[in-house]
């Protein structure tokens, strides 16, 4: 009897299952009909674009002005002296150019890299 009600509970499960499961139906391309113009549709597009985000919380505000006691023309320089300073923010800041001493001769390191550049075999 216990095997049999839980067929019978399994059977009613299934048949509800398929019975709330539906495809969906496919009724073809839609289509627009419009009243408007192409014109009337693109300067409504052209007002829409121009009048900034409705959503946002400063809309319709406009411009924000902030008032400041520097000059603009320092506020320019100390950008102008900041963009051509190193970056603070790199490994090694502040430590000067870092000099490398080699063994090497500089000029052989050149027909080497020339060499190997034409793809000519090097005497090692």
């Amino acid at each position: 009897m216990n095997t049999a009600s839980k067929l019978l509970s399994g059977f009613a499960l299934a048949i509800l299952a398929a019975a709330g499961v539906q495809a969906e139906t496919y009724h073809g391309v839609v289509k627009v009909t419009s009243t408007q113009t192409r014109a009337a549709v693109r300067a409504e597009g052209v007002v829409a674009a121009r009048s900034g985000d409705q959503f946002s919380d400063v809309a319709g505000q406009g411009v924000a002005s902030i008032a400041s006691s520097v000059e603009r023309a320092s506020v320019r320089s100390q950008g102008i002296v900041a963009a051509r300073s190193a970056n603070p923010y790199a490994e090694g800041y502040g430590q000067g150019v870092t000099r490398v001493e080699s063994p090497v001769d500089r000029a052989s390191v050149r027909i080497q890299a020339r060499a190997a550049a034409r793809g000519d075999r090097l005497a090692i």
